[in-house]
């Protein structure tokens, strides 16, 4: 394991972890218009984020063609506000576990779409890996109770998940974790301007209270902008299929901190769970790989004259220095 590889590592568990210990900050937005909050929480962190894009930033997305804007587009669509309205519907007929053990089914399904659509074969340490993961959460979350409805919704909240990360692939190298962070968060928050205003007209969108908007707050400024360009920094680093191996300590994060605030307990499910999804995450994306990982996650191994800070490459290949996503979020949160 090299240093690109660590700190790729260390990035992506930073993102999730924030991400699962959300949930508490979620659970005050339940009577909020769900619109009008991705709206706020988006808009803010696009605001927060365009300082910190760095020159020549709208220099990059000038050089985008019409293709690049539509993917990003829909990676705002799919991965965040449709993701996050998946759960929500989801858990109207199910219980909160059910899309939390599919959502939790992503690293599979990364492991193998990613290479297939990079003309390679996947890797067995990864799938192995995502396996464990995958079957980690799950232990840790339970299953619960939910009808057809509840099932199919959940099915579009994956593929919300996976649509986060390989839809970012693409893009990610041209501008750079926190210019794609603050592009995706401010066409997340201008359709979901549009989806609030078409579903609920002038009702899209009131003041928050105190606590709504401490929530709202909490979600703009740490899972969404921490959390989403440390998410895109480490999947910078490792490569899509093994950053979304890190999707796993959701539940986990979810689980440690639940009692806390009185919400749920940790018991030896929750530790086995936990313990799964750890070694899923050692195995995968940890070991099993040689050589650095370019900023678009493409492997490759060094030659005696390309000793080159990692660091510095990813900066030059993407034009500057990534969570959910980010977040990925599981059945409790949004991203």
């Amino acid at each position: 394991m090299n240093a690109t590889t660590t700190r790729g590592s260390l990035l992506a568990a930073l993102a999730c972890v924030l991400v699962g210990a959300s949930f508490t900050a979620n659970s005050v937005l339940g009577d909020y218009p769900y619109a009008g909050g991705q709206f706020l929480r988006y808009g803010l962190a696009c605001l927060l984020l365009v300082p910190l894009t760095g020159a020549g930033a709208l220099d990059r997305l000038r050089a985008l063609t019409a293709r690049q804007w539509g993917r990003l587009a829909l990676l705002a669509a799919v991965g965040m506000v449709g993701f996050n309205l998946a759960v929500l519907a989801a858990e109207r007929s199910a219980e909160p576990a059910v899309p939390g053990v599919l959502v939790g089914c992503a690293p599979v399904v990364v492991a193998v779409v990613v290479p297939l659509l990079e003309g390679r074969r996947p890797r067995r340490t990864v799938l192995f890996g995502a396996g464990l993961v995958a079957v980690g959460a799950c232990v840790v979350q339970g299953w619960g109770r939910t009808d057809g409805a509840g099932l199919a919704y959940s099915v579009c909240a994956l593929a919300g998940e996976v649509g986060f990360a390989v839809l970012a692939v693409p893009v990610l190298r041209p501008l750079g974790p926190r210019l794609l962070s603050a592009t995706v968060c401010g066409l997340a928050a201008a359709e979901s301007a549009a989806a609030g205003l078409l579903a609920d007209g002038g009702a899209w969108l009131r003041t928050p209270d105190a606590a709504e908007g401490a929530a709202l707050l909490w979600q703009a400024v740490v899972v969404t902008v921490v959390g989403f360009v440390c998410w895109y920094m480490g999947m910078q680093r490792l490569g899509a299929e093994r950053a979304t191996l890190f999707s796993g300590l959701i539940p986990v994060a979810a689980a440690c901190t639940a009692p806390l605030v009185g919400t749920g307990s940790y018991g030896p499910a929750q530790a086995v769970g936990s313990a799964l999804v750890g070694a899923g995450v050692v195995w995968g994306a940890l070991t099993g790989h040689q050589g650095a990982v370019r900023p678009g996650g493409v492997a490759y191994k060094k030659s005696a004259p390309e000793q080159a800070d990692p660091e510095r490459t990813g900066k030059d290949q993407a034009g500057s220095e990534r969570g959910p996503a980010a977040r990925v979020e599981t059945a409790d949160g949004t991203r």
